[in-house]
């Protein structure tokens, strides 16, 4: 089968090209991807090529399809994975492997699997570590979201707090206890902030920072999505702080009394941000770095004084586990979680290049790619400047108003028929 795809051959060199896949074995399924996110994690594969940790030295003569974020349908079985999967089921995938200790994953390191492309060869060890996953959404979208969901989702457990003189590790956030998500408005931080909200584990007060440069639309944004209101009716205070205030953490500490948070989640590969949240810390707090830098000698301060006197602490996630990816599709599948506020922008397979290459500088949240479309990216925002070009996008539009501005199960399906995958 043909597919295409964008490829990966080394630093800041992706290509998209149109390439047949090799039969999938008996111990291989086939399949069609329908959505992918586009992650900041992509693009620091992209500015690294090979010394990123995932991707092979020799992608230059063995390029590998990027995205990891994705969502799509079974079409072929081969006879080892008969019975426990079956043609036409969607699947989402947790990239994470850890496949005999190999950092090797989906959209990093694969020739034929990545989450930008239309069809893809899915190979044995996916489904050997349990990371082929069933999806009974109602939206590829959510599928595509559960990926980053579950990285928050791990990051909210792996948390730990220590039982004085016990020694003891009680893992998670502590209930009922304070939170500050630093740099908290991005689209992790948004599913941080609904993670706190809705989760099984609440703080009793979560303080959300952004607006480091002074423009401070997306926590606007935030405090719109996530108001005080609907928080207080989970029992929790939500407090929004502009980063760019003079003294805002002096503010941030006044929440709580002066003593400190328990957790804090930097969302921000920032020095000054780092150390802020280090300052944040109450006793037995714990950072929790959150977002990963592209820098690999990026450093910053710690206050040791207070590691030693008030047990301070720092732990690092990178993505969720199968656990994690369960719990999220469980979150979604059940209402209890909405992550559709995430998304800010959508396009086709061939926005994708431009797309991961300014990442960083494109606002709003997450780029949502339809594989099987031709939209260039657009904001959620400006599609009904599009209708002309492309007449679904009037469609889109409407659909999009009539639901406050976010992207929703609605609109994939008129999209999808335009592509002919509904």
């Amino acid at each position: 089968m043909r597919t295409k795809a964008v490829r990966l051959y080394g630093s800041e060199d992706l290509r998209l090209e149109e390439f047949e896949l090799p039969e999938p074995g008996e111990d291989e399924i086939l399949a069609e991807v329908v959505s992918d996110s586009a992650c900041m994690s992509t693009y620091k594969a992209y500015k690294m090529g090979p010394a990123h940790k995932r991707v092979p030295d020799d992608v230059a003569g063995n390029p590998v399809i990027v995205g990891h974020e994705f969502c799509g349908k079974i079409l072929r079985v081969g006879r080892k994975w008969q019975g426990e999967f079956e043609p036409g089921e969607r699947f989402s995938i947790q990239p994470a492997m850890n496949y005999r200790g190999s950092l090797a994953a989906p959209g990093y390191s694969y020739p034929n699997i990545g989450g930008d492309a239309t069809y893809v060869v899915i190979p044995n060890e996916v489904m050997e570590t349990g990371c082929l996953l069933r999806f009974s959404g109602d939206a590829y979208f959510y599928g595509s979201l559960a990926e980053p969901l579950s990285c928050v989702i791990g990051a909210f457990k792996a948390n730990y707090h220590v039982t004085q003189g016990s020694y003891v590790h009680r893992m998670g956030i502590v209930p009922g206890g304070s939170t500050a998500i630093l740099a908290g408005v991005g689209p992790m931080g948004l599913a941080a902030i609904e993670y706190a909200l809705e989760g099984p584990v609440k703080p009793k007060l979560l303080a959300v920072t952004g607006g480091y440069t002074g423009n401070d639309s997306k926590l606007r944004r935030a405090e719109m999505l996530y108001p005080p209101e609907k928080a207080a009716e989970k029992g929790v205070e939500i407090v929004y702080i502009n980063g760019s205030e003079k003294n805002y953490t002096e503010k941030m500490k006044a929440l709580t009394g002066g003593r400190g948070f328990d957790d804090v989640f930097c969302m921000a590969p920032v020095k000054q941000v780092v150390e802020e949240a280090d300052s944040l810390l109450a006793k037995d707090g714990c950072l929790n770095f959150f977002a990963g830098p592209a820098d690999p000698d990026f450093r910053a301060e710690f206050n040791f004084f207070n590691v030693h006197y008030a047990g301070t602490h720092v732990v690092g996630t990178s993505g969720g586990n199968n656990d994690d990816l369960r719990d999220a599709i469980d979150l979604m599948g059940r209402g209890v979680i909405d992550p559709a506020a995430m998304v800010t922008h959508i396009g086709g397979l061939g926005a994708v290049i431009g797309t991961i290459g300014d990442l960083p500088s494109i606002p709003g949240g997450k780029k949502l790619i339809y594989t099987h479309s031709d939209l260039p990216l657009i904001s959620l925002r400006d599609l009904g400047k599009y209708k002309d070009r492309y007449p679904v996008c009037g469609d889109l539009d409407e659909i999009v108003r009539a639901h406050g501005g976010l992207w929703c199960a609605e609109a994939e399906k008129r999209l999808l028929r335009e592509t002919g995958e509904d």
